[in-house]
């Protein structure tokens, strides 16, 4: 059996102020960094054969954190980036709302709707399929990490559970969250979905 980990990267503060973050690199927030630091501390007992994750600051930092004092190497895979919200980037839903109130890809659920010139959900998937192709050569026993974001660990989920894409909006993903997918020969089994006990404590500070 192996087991895949997937782990969405730290709070920033554009995902504070409630603002799109696609492929725009920003790094991790004061409070971001302690709450992977929180999820190192969660994972430090556990075995990892190999790690994985986006190109993009906020993902690569939370990497670093959760393998610190592992001699794993680290693989920047750009196709796990963050969907590309294209123009949105930067704005909040209100401001896209009131800039574009024709745009409902929110009610829509299409995932051959793109954002203007940004990508569809679709487009992202099959971005990330040859990923999701390349973790079948991992074997019973071993662990990987895979540090990424909400969108793109979506479509992940996805791909390795053989969900149809509406459920994309479907799942959840909180910042610093772990979902742990395991696989029996064939047989994939969602086992964690979007845990954050881990920082419980440090949200109770911010409430």
């Amino acid at each position: 059996m192996a087991k895949f980990l997937l782990v969405r990267h730290g709070k920033t503060e554009w995902n504070e102020a409630g603002r799109y973050v696609g492929r725009s690199d920003i790094g991790l927030s004061a409070f971001g960094l302690r709450e992977v630091e929180a999820l190192g501390q969660r994972l430090a007992g556990e075995r990892i054969d190999a790690i994985y994750c986006s190109n993009l600051k906020r993902a690569v930092q939370t990497a670093q954190v959760i393998a610190s004092g592992r001699d794993v190497e680290l693989m920047i895979c750009e196709e796990l980036r963050e969907m590309d919200f294209g123009e949105f980037e930067g704005l909040t839903l209100e401001e896209i709302r009131q800039r574009h109130p024709e745009f409902d890809w929110w009610t829509a659920r299409d995932a051959d709707m793109q954002f203007p010139q940004g990508e569809s959900v679709r487009q992202v998937v099959s971005r990330v399929g040859p990923f999701a192709g390349r973790l079948e050569s991992y074997a019973e026993g071993e662990t990987v990490l895979i540090v990424s974001h909400g969108g793109t660990l979506r479509a992940l989920i996805c791909l390795l559970l053989g969900l149809n894409l509406e459920h994309w909006w479907q799942i959840g993903l909180d910042s610093a969250s772990l979902t742990v997918v395991d696989t029996y020969g064939e047989r994939t089994v969602l086992s964690l979905l979007n845990d954050v006990c881990h920082v419980s404590d440090l949200n109770k500070e911010r409430s």
